[in-house]
């Protein structure tokens, strides 16, 4: 039954493949919108590096399996107290608040850089990307940014002939090569922020990139591979309920023609800026718990498990993904980040 089940998911993919690429999507993608926005580029006071990891559907052969490395980091950023803000009084630094002054400061604009790695493999199909991102983030008042980013790279698909077996031998749909390609791929995207709330918008794979496949007798349309453009539209609210607790909720909408519409809602809960969990609800796909961990200034752990409710769901044991964190050149000890909680 799995190899049936497998077959199945491959002959979708492949059939997929004519017409347009799915970018993987992370459950845990609040913990790093990077992913999703190049604007976020920067965003903290150190170097931001993240390690993650994606199990769909396990137990199913052939299964989706994902891997990812981000780093961004900001560059000229105005890491003074009057720039940082507050979020509240619990918030307030001891040093900040013995200082008083009644010169006002222009708050900075400043740069941000960054890189990301991503492999993904579902059963004889292989995708792997590389991009590089610039953001610049512009104060609008003492509290509210805006950031614009960019993210060009490049897209590698790929096609195992080992995974493959067909009635004919030498089939062209295998071994005519036009299955491992390297196309062109650029991200844009939009971010404004406060201490509190976020906004972003931003489209992935925005370079047309056509390639004529093999002849099926469909029509010219039919016959040609394009990348999927991706939108994005993501929000989010921080309510620091009390000193030590807040309540975070989040949605994020994914636009794909001509896929339907996704949108994943959650609501998470941070104790004391160390420990969290959260419920998030994917419409008519999943619903997932998370939980998560800031374990020092320098390192962070979280881990998501996801349960099926469409049909795919009952013929597979959910879906895992692990993020691992790390704060570099982190100065001033920061345990939680102040900017994309």
């Amino acid at each position: 039954m799995n190899k049936l089940l497998a077959l199945g998911v491959f002959l979708m993919l492949a059939s997929g493949m004519a017409l347009a690429q799915q970018k993987p999507q992370y459950t845990q993608y609040t913990l790093n919108n990077y992913l999703l926005n190049p604007a976020i580029t920067g965003i903290e006071d150190y170097a931001d590096l993240k390690l993650g990891t994606r199990h769909q559907w396990s137990g199913l052969e052939g299964a989706p399996e994902s891997y990812y490395a981000t780093l961004h980091m900001p560059i000229n950023k105005d890491m003074t107290a009057s720039y940082r803000g507050l979020r509240s009084k619990g918030a307030v630094p001891k040093e900040a608040s013995s200082k008083k002054t009644n010169t006002y400061r222009r708050v900075r604009s400043h740069h941000g850089l960054g890189a990301m790695a991503m492999a993904t493999r579902t059963g004889p199909l292989k995708r792997g990307t590389f991009s590089l991102s610039y953001a610049y983030h512009q104060p609008i008042t003492r509290n509210l940014r805006v950031a614009a980013g960019v993210a060009p790279g490049v897209i590698q698909y790929s096609l195992d002939p080992s995974y493959v077996r067909t009635a004919k031998q030498n089939d062209p749909a295998v071994v005519d090569g036009r299955i491992n390609e390297v196309k062109f791929d650029l991200n844009l995207g939009l971010w404004l922020y406060s201490r509190n709330f976020y906004v972003g918008t931003s489209g992935a794979q925005l370079v047309p990139s056509k390639r004529q496949l093999i002849s099926t007798g469909g029509s010219e349309e039919d016959n040609k591979g394009e990348l999927q453009k991706h939108y994005f539209i993501t929000s989010g609210y921080r309510f620091d309920l009390t000193p030590t607790f807040s309540l975070i909720p989040s949605v994020m909408v994914k636009m794909a023609q001509p896929s339907p519409v996704s949108v994943d809602a959650t609501v998470k809960a941070l104790y004391s800026d160390r420990l969290w969990i959260a419920a998030s609800y994917r419409h008519k796909e999943s619903v997932a718990a998370m939980a998560g961990l800031n374990i020092s200034h320098l390192l962070d752990l979280a881990y998501s498990y996801d349960a099926g409710t469409s049909p795919l769901g009952r013929v597979n044991a959910g879906s895992h993904e692990v993020v691992l964190g790390f704060k570099i050149s982190n100065t001033r000890k920061i345990i939680c980040p102040e900017w994309a909680w």
